[in-house]
């Protein structure tokens, strides 16, 4: 039988085509690598810098990073922000924030992202309209400011390890170790190119003396995880149809009314299970309480191994077992912890799942998103902002997949 040697029209044989093409792959691939790019900016545009991050900005393409170098003796960057690009802005300098005297306005766009990390803000973050055909995604690490609104529909939010000093607004994210007066979260119309992520809001610290947290988003499932509210209420609006939510580990230090109140619409029905909290009110008025549901007939609540310092009451609520009234624990808002019988106490089907292998713990340091994640003893080391770990964590030989992200220059 003959061998025949198979050309293409070119004279090259198959193998020497697909020699080609791979390295035509690649050749592509460098391309895109290469072409991201860092820009500087420092005061008087030092060492051929460019001197304000406006200009940086207008020569940048999609996709580079923008290093900014802190002024000497704090002295702040005079500017406001359009970002229009797919942009990543960084200190110069390792645990240092560079201070702008400004805000901030990102125009939104199908597949645009944009991350600012170390920016001490003294005005807002806005993004500025809607995104048609795709999501704008706005992640925002180790920063100060004033405010973020960036609630517009196909718009996520990633936030950690930031303060704010009034509100954060937003339609969809992952809201982790970030200290806030408020956090608003609203979508009651559909969301046109929806997220496949849950929204999630997990150990922060929430200063509001009223709605701590205003959850009104019809289009997507949320997990409220390990947060400490000092003083305010969370108040749950709106869920989405037929969903199943969590609201788990938090600490709601509320003296004024309700703990949770859950006040749904017509054509809103939903599952929301609340365990594992620390939840206090003001005992002395009878139309208050714990937890309360003000339309039992559209969402089904489940409260169970909960504790508070007074008597544990319910209003509306589908189920409620092992709740713990007037409790032996001990609230302390200045160091966001709380001491006593809450250890070990809570629900017994997660018989591993406190990180240390003992029981669930109540409160804002208890499961597998505990505080002890988001809130390290020491200071100035990478930090994690978000950790996936299992409920259950067995003792024993057994393994167990985690998986977690974190920020660095």
């Amino acid at each position: 039988m003959n061998n025949y040697l198979i050309r293409s029209k070119s004279g090259k044989t198959k193998t020497e085509m697909k020699k080609q093409l791979f390295f035509i792959v690649l050749a592509g691939l460098f391309t895109s690598l290469a072409s991201a790019a860092d820009l500087y900016v420092r005061d008087f545009g030092a060492g051929g810098a460019y001197p304000t991050i406006s200009a940086a900005i207008s020569a940048a393409a999609n996709g580079d990073r923008i290093i900014i170098k802190p002024k000497a003796g704090g002295v702040p960057y005079l500017e406001d922000l359009v970002i229009d690009k797919s942009l990543t802005f960084v200190s110069e300098n390792n645990f240092a924030k560079y201070i702008l005297q400004g805000s901030i306005s990102i125009t939104p766009l199908a597949g645009r992202v944009v991350t600012i990390n170390n920016v001490s803000l003294t005005n807002n973050i806005i993004l500025t309209g809607t995104t048609t055909g795709g999501r704008t995604t706005v992640n925002i690490f180790n920063s100060f400011m004033n405010g973020i609104n960036a609630q517009q529909p196909n718009a996520t939010l990633n936030m950690s390890g930031c303060i704010i000093t009034t509100l954060v607004s937003l339609t969809h994210g992952r809201l982790t170790g970030n200290r806030c007066l408020q956090f608003d979260i609203s979508g009651t119309v559909a969301d046109p190119n929806p997220s496949t992520t849950d929204i999630e809001i997990i150990a922060n610290v929430i200063t509001s003396t009223g709605a701590g947290i205003i959850m009104d988003q019809k289009n997507y499932t949320f997990k409220i995880l390990n947060n400490y509210m000092t003083s305010g209420a969370l108040s749950i609006d709106g869920i989405k149809n037929a969903s199943n939510n969590e609201i788990r580990n938090n600490v709601i230090n509320n003296g004024s009314s309700s703990a949770i109140v859950i006040s749904l619409s017509t054509g809103n029905n939903g599952l929301i299970s609340v365990l594992n909290n620390v939840l206090t009110t003001n005992s002395t008025l009878p139309s208050y309480a714990e937890i309360q549901n003000n339309g039992a007939s559209l969402a089904s609540v489940y409260a169970f191994y909960n504790m508070s310092t007074s008597a544990f009451t319910t209003i509306g609520v589908t189920s409620s077992s092992n709740n713990t009234g007037n409790a032996s624990i001990s609230i302390n808002t200045g160091n966001f912890t709380v001491t006593g019988s809450n250890s070990n106490a809570g629900y017994p089907e997660d018989e591993y799942a406190d990180l240390d292998l003992s029981r669930n713990d109540i409160g804002n340091y208890g499961g597998s998103d505990s505080w002890s994640n988001y809130w390290p003893a020491v200071s100035n080391k990478p930090q994690v902002n978000y950790l996936n770990t299992p409920r259950r964590i067995y003792n024993g030989t057994t393994t167990f997949n985690a998986t977690g992200s974190g920020y660095s220059k």
